[in-house]
C-alpha cells in the first residue's frame, strides 16, 4: 500500500515527525536516517514538515493537544489535519517519556546526595601509612545520637556501637566499628523481630583496618563511622549484625 493513499501509515514511517522535530535519540535518529535513504514517501513528508517545529512544539504543550479537530483546522496548509494531530500526540508522548527519565535521574541523584554524607568514612591525607584524620558527617551525627547500643565479639574481638534515631519513615543509624582489619567487604544488617533482614549499608575495610588500638598509624587507630537507614521503627528491631560478604558474622549488637 502507498502510504500517501491508504488510511494507515506503516510503523517504519511513524517517526518522521519526531525526526523533523529533533526529539529522537541518537540510535533512533540513525535508524530512521537509514530508512529515509530508501523511502521517497518519508522524504516527501520531511519536506512538508520543514519549518513546522516551533508550531508543533507549542501545540504539544497545550492541554488536551491531539484530542480535538480544531488543531487540524487551525493548520489548513499541508500536511493534513489528521497527520498534524498524530504528530502532536507523538511529540507529547516523547516529551512525557523524557520528563519521566529526567525525574528518575534527579531522584537517584537526590538519593546519593542525601545518603552520601552518612556513608562517609574517616578522611585522611590519602596514604595508608599516615595522614591527618578529620571528622566526617557520619561521626558528627553519631555524636548527637542519644540512643546507642554496643557489643564486642569474644571470638573476633571486633567492637561495634550502633546509634539510632527514630524517624517517621523508620530508623536512621550510624555504626561505629573498631578493631577490624582487612582486606574485607562488610555490611551492616538489621534483623527485625519478625525475622526479616535488611542491609543498611556496606563498605570495604583496607588492609590496615579501622579502630585498631595498637596500630602504627593514627589513621588505622580511628574507628569507622558509616550511616544507614531502614523502614523499621526502633521498637521493631531485634539486633544488628556486622557481617562479611562471605557471610561471617564479626559482631552482633542487640537493640
Amino acid at each position: 500500500m502507498n502510504p500517501s493513499q491508504g488510511s494507515s501509515v506503516p510503523s517504519e514511517h511513524e517517526t518522521v515527525g519526531a525526526y523533523a522535530l529533533g526529539i529522537l535519540d541518537d540510535a533512533e535518529a540513525t535508524a530512521f536516517e537509514a530508512h529515509l535513504a530508501g523511502c521517497e514517501w518519508c522524504a516527501q513528508q520531511l519536506d512538508e514538515l520543514a519549518g513546522m517545529e516551533p508550531m508543533l512544539a507549542a501545540l504539544a504543550d497545550l492541554p488536551g493537544s491531539g484530542s480535538t479537530p480544531a488543531i487540524g483546522e487551525s493548520l489548513s496548509a499541508r500536511p493534513s489535519p489528521r497527520l498534524v494531530e498524530k504528530l502532536v500526540d507523538e511529540v507529547s508522548e516523547r516529551r512525557a517519556q523524557k520528563r519521566r527519565r529526567s525525574f528518575y535521574m534527579i531522584a537517584a541523584a537526590a538519593a546519593l546526595i542525601i545518603a552520601g554524607p552518612l556513608a562517609a568514612v574517616a578522611v585522611s591525607g590519602g596514604s595508608d601509612d599516615g595522614g591527618q584524620v578529620t571528622a566526617t558527617p557520619a561521626q558528627s551525627t553519631f555524636r548527637t545520637m542519644s540512643e546507642k547500643k554496643s557489643a564486642t565479639d569474644p571470638s573476633t574481638h571486633v567492637s561495634a556501637t550502633v546509634g539510632m534515631t527514630q524517624k517517621d519513615w523508620g530508623t536512621q543509624a550510624v555504626l561505629e566499628l573498631k578493631n577490624v582489619k582487612g582486606p574485607l567487604k562488610c555490611s551492616l544488617v538489621l534483623v527485625a523481630k519478625n525475622g526479616q533482614r535488611v542491609t543498611m549499608s556496606s563498605w570495604s575495610v583496607p588492609n590496615w583496618g579501622y579502630g585498631v588500638p595498637d596500630a602504627r598509624t593514627e589513621r588505622a587507630k580511628q574507628p569507622l563511622y558509616i550511616g544507614g537507614a531502614a523502614a523499621f521503627q526502633p521498637h521493631e528491631i531485634d539486633h544488628f549484625e556486622v557481617v562479611t560478604f562471605e557471610g561471617k558474622k564479626l559482631v552482633q549488637v542487640d537493640a
